[in-house]
């Protein structure tokens, strides 16, 4: 398993990032190779990427979810996959965004990506497109879910 940890610092209050973060199908609009989410239910998400040519649909599930606070997720089929995102309250409207996540890179192709820092910088820049999306709304997330996934109901 490989490890990624990125950190963004957002101009907006902890609640309207996470409102934002929470909007799954949205994420197409800033990060780079996701063609499509859509939200199965609460907790489940189906995603299409195309990274490098290579198309994958595959399923994530939410194991966690604490508004304004974090989000947890792991894949349940295709590509093998777990993270968290935080949300640390800097000031009144400055948040700190942060992504923890493990993926187990398949085949040659992503694995030398992985060894290159590809899926590194990649979640950089999607962090930064995040950033710039969510100021560019001066604030105004597209929308917010707030319940609740209590983790030990999940596993």
């Amino acid at each position: 398993m490989s490890a990624i940890e990125e950190a963004v610092e957002v101009r907006v209050p902890v609640r309207t990032a996470y409102n934002q973060w929470t909007q799954f199908e949205d994420f197409p609009q800033f990060m780079e190779g996701v063609e499509s989410i859509k939200q199965v239910d609460d907790t489940k998400t189906h995603w299409v990427t195309s990274i490098g040519g290579q198309k994958r649909e595959f399923d994530a599930v939410i194991t966690e979810q604490n508004p304004d606070e974090r989000v947890a997720w792991r894949t349940v089929d295709g590509p093998k996959q777990a993270g968290v995102v935080t949300f640390h309250r800097l000031g009144e409207n400055e948040t700190k965004v942060m992504l923890q996540m493990d993926f187990e890179p398949e085949g040659i192709v992503e694995k030398a990506g992985d060894a290159l820092g590809v899926v590194k910088s990649r979640t950089k820049g999607d962090l930064k497109r995040f950033k710039d999306f969510i100021e560019s709304r001066e604030g105004n997330e597209t929308g917010a879910w707030r319940g609740e996934v209590d983790q030990t109901k999940t596993n």
